[in-house]
């Protein structure tokens, strides 16, 4: 195995372990805005992968599939993203009271 990639995927394990003692530290009442936060970056993330593909030079097919997966993976990431976000963001919205809607009746 080439050297490179040994050190890569070193990374990206470590990567994973560091993530999940960083958000496993994290309240529960400060999850929203980190979300939110988050997409934003998975949005640049998206963008940057579009860009890759359009702008690579003759690319394998393996690299255009391996490509378009990770671009279809974020996108699926950013928008179920927002729509949880969005969830919990409703359950702060104040509802109107029994009586309110008692009289509308």
């Amino acid at each position: 195995m080439d050297s490179t990639l040994l050190a890569n995927l070193a990374i990206l394990v470590l990567a994973g372990f560091v993530g999940f003692a960083v958000i496993s530290k994290v309240p529960n009442t400060l999850h929203t805005p980190l979300m939110s936060g988050t997409n934003a970056i998975h949005g640049i993330v998206l963008l940057g992968g579009i860009i890759v593909l359009g702008r690579a030079e003759d690319p394998s097919v393996l690299d255009q599939v391996i490509l378009v997966i990770a671009i279809a993976f974020g996108m699926i990431n950013v928008v179920g993203g927002f729509l949880v976000t969005d969830r919990m963001l409703g359950m702060f919205k104040s509802r109107p009271d029994a009586t309110t809607r008692d009289e509308k009746k």
